[in-house]
């Protein structure tokens, strides 16, 4: 057997034979049928290695078929350096036999499944008739998240706002050919937010912040707070929150690194698996306040990795690999570093052995 590998240029030519019109709304289609088999998963917060400039982490989950693992880093000042702030891989194996399945880049699919989950989660608690947003960080995720608003709601004017003005116009310069979405500079965060329906925020900055104050936010917005989040940072001023309704994704994590640690342990916030199925609600009325306090869960990667080697087979895109030896006795793995003459006495002769799936078994990982 061997293992699928998809490297970024792989996700490249998806994205092209597929357009990101119809990969964006793909993708929060995966997200949106595992959310509401949210039962089925075995699920913990992600496990942190943090130091002064960043934070590596690791986010494993489970459905009891497919095992599903991402590896990403959050250091804000790699841009510096010519880095990305956010590099990331992962994996999908078969639980049966733990056998890697997939081996795939994230970093460019985490800005693709973060843009879609944003999306999904506006489409269940933003007014129907929001059509501007307002984009405070211009960074490497802000394009993905215009156009998933842009297809997926209707978006179609994004006041945009960075420290740095470079960044901006980076935007509006990528976007600039998008049928039917306008791209509007602003001066200042309380410009871009000025009259928006919906208000995306994407910073860095590990440190505690109050990007946006109670006096910027209007009866009847939906706030969309995305930034790497980690223990100690903030996007959002508390009294926000205080009169807002908020959904998370999975609040033993969002309790630790999301905007709602800033309040008391036991403050109310709806699950967003909750909010999809109809369980709960998310939005009461026009003039309700409400909050998407988005950390990034572990499900939303796996149901990526199963929506890009889904896309993959079907566009025949992508390489095989050897990642896991290929034994003729799997008992024997020295035979791999042993001298050519040494060959062991009940190796000599028969064949080699094939690996045979169970009947039940599907590599295909096909559609939910």
């Amino acid at each position: 057997m061997k293992t699928k590998y998809l490297d970024v240029l792989d996700l490249g030519r998806l994205i092209q034979a597929r357009g990101l019109h119809r990969f964006l709304p793909g993708m929060a289609q995966y997200i949106r049928q595992d959310y509401l088999r949210w039962q089925q998963f075995e699920k913990i917060a992600r496990v942190s290695s943090h130091s002064p400039d960043g934070v590596i982490e690791l986010m494993p989950i489970s459905d009891g078929v497919l095992y599903g693992c991402k590896y990403v880093n959050g250091h804000p000042k790699n841009t510096m350096v010519g880095l990305p702030t956010v590099m990331a891989f992962g994996v999908l194996a078969d639980v049966n036999t733990g056998y890697p399945l997939l081996l795939s880049e994230l970093t460019l699919t985490t800005a693709l499944r973060t843009a879609a989950t944003s999306a999904l989660a506006a489409q269940a608690m933003a007014r129907d008739d929001a059509h501007v947003m307002a984009l405070i960080g211009n960074g490497a995720q802000s394009e993905f998240q215009a156009l998933a608003f842009h297809y997926m709601l209707g978006v179609d004017e994004i006041r945009a706002y960075d420290i740095d003005g470079r960044a901006t116009r980076k935007l509006m310069a990528n976007l600039a050919k998008v049928p039917g979405l306008h791209i509007v500079p602003a001066s200042s965060v309380a410009q871009a937010v000025k009259g928006a329906d919906i208000v995306t925020t994407l910073t860095a900055d590990k440190r505690k912040a109050a990007i946006l104050t109670p006096e910027m936010i209007e009866p009847g917005m939906h706030l969309n707070a995305v930034g790497g989040d980690c223990p100690g940072k903030t996007e959002l001023h508390p009294g926000i929150l205080r009169d807002a309704r908020i959904m998370v994704e999975f609040e033993p994590q969002s309790r630790i690194e999301g905007e709602i640690q800033q309040l008391a342990p036991d403050a109310p916030v709806l699950a967003f698996w909750q909010v999809l199925s109809g369980t709960q609600q998310g939005r009461t009325s026009a003039q309700d306040i409400t909050v998407f306090d988005s950390v990034g869960f572990a499900l939303e990667d796996f149901s990526a990795l199963r929506y890009v080697r889904d896309l993959a087979q079907e566009h025949q895109i992508g390489s095989w690999i050897k990642l896991v030896p290929d034994l003729l006795d799997p008992k024997d793995l020295y035979r791999l570093v042993a001298d050519e003459g040494d060959e062991p006495a009940d190796c000599i002769s028969g064949s080699r052995p094939v690996f045979q799936a169970p009947a039940t078994m599907d590599y295909r990982i096909g559609s939910p």
